[in-house]
């Protein structure tokens, strides 16, 4: 067995109404000063609420910020650890989605460490000191409360992204409460993305091990299972507590057996349109999954019987990998995906300008199981803008 190293959160807490316990961890730092970090549609969705009640009650001041954007800009994180340093902030405390887990992260690093965020880009550039970090998922998809990493969109508009253990926090805290009643697009975008974590961590080129994998397909058990209820049913406790469960294992799955193509032609359509992440991955999936079957059918095959065991049982390997596509469109099809890229206003006219950019993504294009040339990455973006012409034939 070849050697490997595992990391994530040290600390997870999972439970419903578990914002109320909060105040108690934030506490145990003996942090008196928090920021907040957040964006306006979760708090005046009412969502931090609870938590900001529980720390103003136990004598904590909270200093709120909440211009988190999505695909957080750099001037958004710059701002956001200007105020932590200004306000005297001894702990970061964020509540919403991957884009304010992802601020956060940075916000906490940079008010205590003096680098300028442009010199972090990369991996293991981030060594230095950062102030105590709570992160408090509200949907259940992006797994960043367990991850290192931190994506932010440059002012060229490219996303890059920051990895370093130093971005893990220090709490996971999972509320499946506060997924309860999330629209069906975000469930199904932010679903579909965690299930990508799950099945790229599983076919990682380079760092795929025993631990990964099975939180893997743990993540895409629960996940697969739930997901057309979650979309159907926002109000079902159950299917949004496996949801949030499985999102956060994928986490831990893909922190240590990093994404690959999908996630790397998923980054342009997101910096470059404005399309949300979870989305914008689950456009190019299932292309990006038929072009890695000649490398990939063992392992797609392995995981067919999880989307879809009375179609895999017993199959040759070429049949259940091709059976485990089919039931992954079959899942975005179920739960409203668009099914082109036509539909977020893409045209032919800008694959080239796709294409090149997805080939940037040098950290995530190793890890793919097929070598993705620039010819490859513009076929797969032409397939997705196609498909909807295809499915309906």
């Amino acid at each position: 067995m070849r050697p490997f190293t595992f990391q994530t959160t040290p600390n997870v807490l999972f439970e419903a109404g578990a914002v109320t316990k909060l105040a108690d961890i934030v506490a145990g730092f003996g942090a008196s000063r928090v920021l907040l970090v957040t964006d306006r549609g979760v708090r005046h969705a009412g969502l931090t609420a609870t938590a900001e009640g529980a720390l103003a009650e136990a004598g904590i001041e909270v200093t709120v910020f909440d211009e988190v954007e999505a695909d957080p800009p750099a001037r958004i994180v710059e701002r956001g650890a200007a105020i932590a340093r200004e306000s005297g902030t001894e702990l970061v405390l964020s509540i919403g989605g991957g884009s304010a887990l992802d601020t956060a992260k940075l916000v906490a690093y940079l008010a205590r460490s003096p680098e300028p965020l442009d010199a972090l880009y990369g991996v293991g550039l981030a060594q230095g000191a950062r102030l105590p970090l709570v992160l408090v998922p509200t949907t259940a998809g992006t797994g960043s409360e367990v991850t290192p990493i931190a994506i932010v969109t440059t002012p060229t508009a490219e996303k890059k992204g920051v990895v370093s253990p130093r971005l893990l926090p220090d709490w996971a805290v999972l509320d499946p409460e506060l997924t309860v009643g999330l629209p069906a697009h975000v469930t199904a975008a932010t679903g579909i993305d965690a299930m990508v974590h799950a099945i790229e961590a599983y076919t990682s080129r380079h760092k795929a091990n025993p631990i990964s994998d099975q939180l893997a397909r743990q993540a895409l058990a629960l996940l697969s299972a739930n997901i057309r209820t979650a979309c159907r049913d926002g109000q079902d406790l159950a299917a949004r507590s496996a949801m949030l469960l499985g999102s956060m294992l994928a986490g831990m799955a893909f922190a240590n057996a990093p994404v690959a193509a999908v996630h790397a032609l998923a980054y342009p359509i997101g910096a470059l349109f404005h399309v949300p992440h979870g989305l914008s991955n689950a456009l190019v999936l299932t292309g990006v999954l038929r072009f890695n079957l000649p490398q990939a059918t063992l392992r797609y095959a392995e995981l067919a019987p999880i989307l879809d065991p009375s179609s895999a049982a017993g199959r040759p390997a070429p049949e259940a990998a091709a059976s485990f596509v089919a039931a992954l469109e079959a899942i975005c099809r179920d739960c409203g995906v668009p099914a082109s890229l036509a539909a977020v206003g893409i045209g032919e006219g800008d694959l080239d300008r796709l294409a090149a950019d997805a080939m940037k993504q040098t950290r995530l294009l190793v890890n793919n199981p097929r070598e993705v040339t620039l010819a490859d990455a513009r076929a797969i973006y032409a397939e997705a803008l196609g498909q909807a012409a295809s499915r309906a034939a």
